[in-house]
């Protein structure tokens, strides 16, 4: 079963050029301070995975996780 991804967010990745993890961050309404402190991380080390274009898949776990979606929502 293919995992629902918003428009909006699919839209934000590529009319903005942002990385699946921001435009999720963004459509969520969550600052990049609020998700470091749920992964429990600083906000610049955050910011530094948040843009980058790939991750680890551990990494985009525990992400998934504090964005309250699944892995495979990240993995576009």
């Amino acid at each position: 079963m293919m995992a629902y991804i918003p428009n909006t967010v699919v839209n934000a990745m590529f009319d903005q050029g942002w990385t699946a993890v921001r435009a999720w961050r963004e459509y969520l309404g969550l600052t990049q301070a609020q998700v470091a402190e749920r992964l429990g991380i600083s906000q610049p080390a955050f910011a530094q995975q948040e843009a980058s274009p790939r991750l680890r898949k551990a990494i985009r776990d525990k992400i998934a996780a504090a964005l309250g979606i699944t892995p495979q929502q990240l993995a576009v």
